[in-house]
């Protein structure tokens, strides 16, 4: 199995990745795990990954060009240059309004030859990487963090300890979930983003709503509030 990650922190992962079962695991080459930095994928000179969001917004956003050149480095490429999505390997976005990550995701997930990992930050990512880029959108449950990287961390290892090999057998048969106690009942409502986009206007003809680059506040406001979750 080789993990591709792609992220603008590559040091926050040199740590977890080189300790206990996970080191062990490279260190038998079950598992590879590649960490790519998507600056190294921009190409001018303030290796810029970011812009603001078209219609307005707080924050920036990741823009679609070099994380489409990264994945792109990564997967088979096909005769016409798109990104050629094979069974075997996935490209996964890390988000907070994709599906929940859970046990039964990491045993199908375990069964790839190569996971693409694509790291959010800031305010989000260009959704055009959801849409034309990435095979699954995932989360890893009804929370907010500042990025991908904690994420990509917990999916690599759930998915790396299911590889044959990296842990014995019958452990892996006695491990259970349990989820008798509730004696506290707490509701807590997470209101899901809305698709959100940055420049170019136009990638490889993949559009920009044109509402969000109307200027009329009142209809972009309507587009968000209808798109949300």
């Amino acid at each position: 199995m080789t993990f591709d990650i792609i992220t603008i922190f590559p040091n926050i992962f040199d740590s977890y990745f080189k300790e206990s079962i996970i080191r062990r695991a490279q260190e038998r080459k079950i598992v590879k795990i590649n960490i790519r930095n998507l600056r190294d994928y921009t190409k001018d000179k303030h290796k810029t990954v970011d812009d603001k969001p078209y219609g307005g917004g707080p924050g920036m956003i990741l823009k679609v060009e070099p994380i489409f050149k990264a994945v792109k480095n990564v997967r088979i490429v096909g005769d016409v240059g798109d990104v050629k999505k094979t069974s075997l390997t996935k490209t996964i976005l890390l988000s907070a309004k994709g599906k929940k990550f859970d046990q039964k995701m990491a045993y199908r997930f375990s069964k790839l030859d190569r996971i693409i990992l694509i790291c959010g930050r800031y305010e989000g990512v260009d959704e055009r990487v959801a849409q034309h880029i990435a095979d699954e959108e995932i989360s890893i449950g009804d929370y907010i963090l500042t990025g991908g990287e904690l994420p990509a961390m917990i999916v690599v290892d759930a998915i790396s300890r299911l590889m044959p090999g990296v842990i014995k057998e019958d452990s892996l048969r006695e491990e259970t979930f349990s989820f008798k106690n509730k004696r506290e009942k707490l509701e807590i409502k997470i209101e899901k983003e809305y698709p959100q986009y940055t420049r170019p206007e136009v990638f490889r003809g993949w559009r920009t709503p044109k509402t969000l680059l109307s200027g009329n506040h009142k209809k972009i406001e309507e587009w968000k509030k209808k798109h949300r979750g």
